[in-house]
């Protein structure tokens, strides 16, 4: 049997990871700024993670949602410090799409009715009516097809007012990243969010903030709406969350009641993703990592910016767009092979920069003089 050929595949068998380096299988050395998608938060292979999880392991690795599990309690306590909504409740599950599929029963069920609301460019994952409210028709099956999602333009304040016009008593959910990842490092606009949160109001809909790529203080804060000052109803969240371990949830504010059946997983919450996502926080707080993230962030917007061939730098923290010219598109591809330095993309021309929050200083000017290597070519 051989495997379903979905990826394009970089030629780099990675065997060996620690903090923001990597090795692969001829002993050379990476360093590591994208982090499989934003998911390393905290680090490879951090001792603390790797303690966590193998003292978990030695007692017990599963159990269903069944029984008693007294660390999602201990996760949901400790997410509520430190994302500052202790007055939410958690529903756990597996994955970022497997949120937000949650996140838009959830608004149905409140609700009542069926129409969504999400925006050009949008992505929030691959799963039935998730995929189906991503701006991306390659990815849509025909079996996702359907007229309950309306896309409208990003950060357009005149069409969103229109909508809820036109049918705002059918709207179930508004469902936005803070910063768009796949769309290419777009950032939500305050008085957009603003906005969303004051019709949804008005009309009874559930803003839903979407946070798996964006979140989990990635941009210097623990959700990435947060610099709005609005609180969303539902924020969903997965890639940071486990630090590499499959685990995903949704934060659910007071006014959704709970009833049994209503929302449900077989692995979601387990032993070991708990205990991964558990040290996570830890690190997080124990190194002030949200601190560090806006710093370093801030740091390598601001030398970004002064480059001539960079068109433009968006992002907050480190979550960052650098956009260059279209006859630099393999700028990426150079610097992985020429100069070892994972990055991402949103499209050819744009670099996506999503590396572990407690990168330093000199992981960054790495980069920078890499970059300005590559830029001199």
């Amino acid at each position: 049997m051989n495997l379903f050929d979905v990826y394009p595949i970089n030629p780099i068998n990675i065997v060996r990871a620690k903090g923001s380096t990597v090795w692969d299988a001829n002993g050379n050395e990476y360093l590591d700024l994208y982090g499989g998608h934003a998911v390393i938060s905290i680090g490879h292979t951090h001792p603390h993670y790797v303690e966590s999880i193998t003292k978990q392991l030695h007692n017990i690795g599963f159990y269903s949602n069944s029984v008693e599990i007294p660390i999602q309690k201990e996760l949901a306590t400790k997410l509520g410090r430190v994302s500052g909504k202790e007055d939410y409740t958690l529903f756990l599950c597996n994955s970022g799409a497997e949120a937000n599929e949650n996140a838009l029963k959830l608004a149905s069920f409140h609700t009542g009715r069926k129409k969504v609301i999400a925006f050009s460019k949008a992505f929030h994952g691959r799963t039935s009516l998730a995929v189906a409210a991503t701006d991306n028709p390659a990815i849509v099956a025909p079996v996702n097809e359907t007229d309950n999602v309306i896309f409208l333009p990003f950060n357009d304040e005149e069409a969103l007012q229109k909508a809820f016009d036109s049918f705002g008593d059918d709207v179930a959910a508004v469902i936005i990243e803070g910063i768009q990842g796949v769309g290419g490092i777009r950032e939500s606009s305050i008085p957009f969010l603003k906005l969303i949160r004051t019709l949804c109001d008005k009309f009874e809909s559930v803003f839903i903030a979407d946070s798996v790529q964006c979140g989990y203080g990635r941009t210097g804060l623990f959700y990435s709406h947060d610099y709005s000052g609005i609180q969303a109803d539902i924020y969903s969240m997965a890639k940071g969350m486990g630090n590499g371990f499959p685990i995903g949830a949704i934060a659910i504010s007071p006014k959704f009641k709970a009833s049994y059946g209503l929302l449900g997983t077989t692995f979601g919450g387990n032993h070991l993703a708990c205990a991964a996502a558990v040290s996570v926080l830890d690190i997080i707080e124990q190194d002030n990592l949200l601190t560090n993230a806006r710093d370093i962030g801030t740091y390598l917007i601001e030398e970004l910016q002064k480059f001539d061939k960079v068109q433009e730098v968006r992002g907050r923290g480190l979550m960052i767009g650098i956009e260059l010219p279209v006859e630099l598109a393999s700028v990426k591809k150079d610097l992985l092979l020429k100069n070892k330095i994972f990055t991402g993309e949103a499209k050819p021309n744009v670099i996506r920069i999503l590396p572990a929050l407690n990168i330093t200083k000199a992981h960054a000017d790495q980069f920078l003089s890499a970059l300005d290597e590559r830029l001199k070519d």
